[in-house]
């Protein structure tokens, strides 16, 4: 008896690869998930702390998160299920000249490609958000219909659609080999078993890179470890995620939010950046962060903590994801180097990746695979990471 045969092949069950599964197999492709953990979402969508924001400076992500917005706000009332979906907005602050600047900046952009944003000076941004520090305040941009919702409901909510559509997902099972026959792509080989496609997928998260060297392709993805920590749940009383872009030694920006659970939830982005895999949580995080959280909303004073955990996010040498056909080899498509932001990206390229696929690109499809393209030359970087 042959072995199995799919249309796609998608490696990795993550923020990327599970809505990917979902949108194919809506197409009526053969789709088949292949993931060495036990269930999906435990690379780092497990660590993610579950913002969902289009206020991007870069038009694709901008393009990509606006329709991952519209699909979590509509998961309930579509499917049924609750994905702990919270509409609360974001807003950047500004309390210098500099990121005043850069924000306004940036509004010409996120405008043009339909981003409901606006510049509020300070009294109208503390109306919004009344526990900012006043002192120094200028004003800062808020985003009304970004938000936030839960990584491990909304993955398994992808995964049990993907699954009803059709598509198959292998857990515990590591992708040994992707077989290349005379310069495609032609199936994939695992410590369990083999299966043929014509089309593979690399959604690998961190791993992106080794699963590419699989096939004889590379991509320039490394991981960055970044700290997160999580309250005690308390009665809401904050509407948007808050981000400051201020440098401070250590750090580059930090940001945090309530989820609809009550819970507050903080992250920092560490300056220079930690390269690495190594997960484990460390004794300076808390210290470097709260002075920075109370000095911007003094009232977090009494939340107590109730534990940290580290992740890593897939970082591309701009800032921005990569999306497209592998020069080296033919019929691998690559979907990595979210840049930690792959649990807001990951419906809007799930669903950009059927596209490529089964056909029907749009002109702005096209816009936005020059822009990420794995042979682009990684100029610059994305200004709000």
């Amino acid at each position: 008896m042959g072995r199995p045969a799919y249309d796609v092949i998608i490696l990795g069950a993550g923020s990327v690869g599970t809505p990917a599964a979902m949108a194919m197999a809506s197409q009526g492709l053969r789709v088949l998930v292949l993931d060495p953990a036990a269930s999906p979402g435990q690379g780092s969508n497990k660590a993610a702390i579950g913002g969902i924001r289009a206020t991007h400076s870069d038009p694709a992500k901008i393009r990509l998160c606006m329709r991952s917005l519209e699909i979590f706000a509509t998961w309930e009332p579509i499917h049924g299920e609750d994905v702990g979906w919270l509409q609360g907005g974001y807003t950047f602050v500004a309390y210098t000249p500099r990121e005043e600047k850069l924000l306004k900046d940036l509004l010409v952009t996120q405008k043009s490609y339909g981003l409901n944003i606006d510049w509020y000076d300070r009294d109208a941004l503390l109306e919004i958000v009344p526990d900012l520090n006043p002192n120094g305040l200028i004003g800062g941009t808020f985003s009304p219909e970004d938000g936030s919702a839960s990584p491990l409901l909304s993955i398994h909510a992808f995964w049990r659609e993907a699954v009803r559509l059709g598509a198959e997902f292998r857990f515990r099972e590591r992708p040994l080999e992707i077989e290349v026959t005379g310069g495609r792509v032609t199936g994939v080989r695992t410590d369990k078993g083999a299966y043929s496609a014509p089309v593979i997928v690399n959604a690998a998260g961190a791993w992106a890179r080794r699963v590419a060297r699989l096939a004889g392709s590379d991509v320039p993805v490394t991981p960055d470890l970044h700290e997160a920590a999580i309250t005690e749940p308390v009665a809401r009383f904050l509407g948007p995620m808050v981000v400051d872009i201020r440098p401070a030694p250590g750090s580059t920006n930090f940001y945090f939010y309530q989820q609809k659970s009550g819970q507050v939830i903080f992250c920092i982005t560490p300056d220079p950046p930690i390269w690495g895999d190594d997960r484990s949580e460390t004794s300076a995080f808390l210290p470097m962060v709260a002075p920075r959280m109370l000095a911007l909303m003094p009232r977090l004073a009494p939340l107590r903590v109730r534990r940290t955990w580290r992740g890593m996010y897939p970082m591309s040498p701009d800032g921005s994801p990569i999306v497209g056909w592998a020069p080296e080899v033919d019929g691998l498509l690559h979907a990595v180097g979210m840049c930690g932001q792959g649990f807001m990206l990951g419906p809007g390229v799930g669903e950009l990746l059927a596209r490529i696929i089964v056909g029907g690109l749009t002109p702005a499809d096209g816009e936005m695979l020059r822009a990420l393209s794995p042979e682009r030359a990684f100029a610059g970087q994305e200004a709000l990471q």
